[in-house]
């Protein structure tokens, strides 16, 4: 059994200051002593898949990073972790408990991921060692994860048993209770503008040093089309995960950062509006675009017209929000969001179905894109 600093602080040394994840009581330790650290950052996630991504922002804002989570967790990001990491080449430290370890007793839920959590890891090309228990193990196991993160750009698992942390205690400041936001209505009711025509509006209006971060799908393929930028990001696969690196990005830069999200992508992690708000960083606007419908797979309809997505980003503590449904009300909220809104802010936009017919796709690795963006933000 280790103290905490005896991990934590030789890992500041090597970098890692900026922490995400969703607790374990195994990780009670760890987590405790990283929140009470000045010096370290965390970030409590709502889910494990969003931690992953909130972590890949940071690192394209600089960061080292470290992802902590229990493995009944994991299956949480496997999607980021094979479809945003992996194409990308954005690695993370993962400090992931074994529950359910074979010969120990433990939860009836943890049975299964404990026997299966090995193999899972290394189907899904996440390397994995075994956190030190003891000081002497500490820097082996720190250079055996940089190495192989250094090799293949990829994450790499520290898998911490039972009883591996000393716990010394909790020194948590209280979280701050916003006051709740506004709402202003620019909607028209007419004939609804198109995703390209707003997104034209976006690359018109949007200052050259602001960072963009494109949902997957169609939304990243239309804004590739209409012209690449450095200052472009387009997120493939890992769907729901741009607003959670869009805040890991403004978290850790002083440049402004605009999230393009789509109706499904939000309502697949609405719990990162939530982490979003009580963070509150006041270089991000989040942009929804909402055709009420699954536009890359065929049109399935989504439940978003059953979903006030501005009333939602108020409830979680957005100081602003918009409604609008074309494209005058659009270039007005996004103006505003850029000029001088509080921010975080909202721009929920109603868009009809329906793309370009030819519709090409990003001509840059994912990888390249990452970098050439990463290049742009430190910039």
């Amino acid at each position: 059994m280790i103290e905490a600093d005896a991990f934590l602080q030789p890992a500041q040394e090597r970098g890692f200051s900026f922490y995400t994840g969703v607790p374990c009581s195994f990780l009670t330790p760890l987590i405790n002593r990283v929140i009470s650290d000045q010096a370290l950052n965390y970030v409590g996630a709502t889910s494990e898949g969003e931690a992953v991504a909130v972590a890949a922002g940071a690192w394209l804002a600089g960061k080292r990073t470290v992802v902590m989570c229990q493995n009944s967790g994991l299956g949480n990001t496997v999607n980021p972790l094979t479809s945003l990491n992996h194409p990308f080449r954005i690695p993370t430290l993962l400090i992931v408990t074994w529950r359910g370890q074979p010969g120990l007793s433990d939860e009836p839920q943890h049975e299964l991921m404990g026997e299966v959590m090995g193999p899972l890891l290394d189907t899904i090309a996440v390397g994995r060692a075994g956190f030190p228990k003891d000081e002497e193990a500490v820097s082996v196991a720190l250079d055996r994860a940089e190495q192989a993160m250094a090799g293949d750009e990829l994450p790499f698992a520290l898998v911490m048993e039972k009883g591996s942390v000393r716990d010394d205690g909790l020194d948590q400041p209280d979280q701050p209770i916003r006051p709740r936001g506004t709402i202003e209505d620019l909607r028209q009711s007419g004939e609804l503008p198109s995703r390209i025509d707003l997104l034209r509006c976006v690359q018109t209006l949007v200052p050259a040093e602001v960072a963009v971060v494109a949902t997957t799908g169609k939304t990243g393929r239309e804004l590739f089309t209409l012209e690449d930028r450095p200052q472009q990001l387009y997120q493939v696969g890992s769907m729901g995960c741009a607003s959670a690196m869009g805040l890991g990005i403004a978290l850790n830069s002083t440049r402004s950062v605009l999230v393009l999200d789509g109706d499904g992508a939000a309502l697949m992690k609405l719990g990162t509006m939530a982490t979003i708000g009580t963070h509150a960083p006041d270089n991000l606007i989040h942009v929804l675009l909402d055709n009420g419908v699954h536009d890359s797979t065929g049109g399935q309809a989504t439940v978003s017209p059953n979903v006030d997505f501005a009333a939602v980003a108020q409830a979680c503590g957005y100081p602003r929000a918009y409604r609008c449904d074309s494209a005058k009300g659009f270039t007005q909220a996004l103006e505003s969001a850029i000029a001088d809104d509080p921010r975080p802010v909202l721009i929920h936009a109603k868009i009809a179905p329906g793309s370009l017919a030819e519709l090409g796709r990003p001509t840059i690795a994912p990888r390249d894109v990452a970098r050439r963006f990463r290049a742009f933000i430190a910039g």
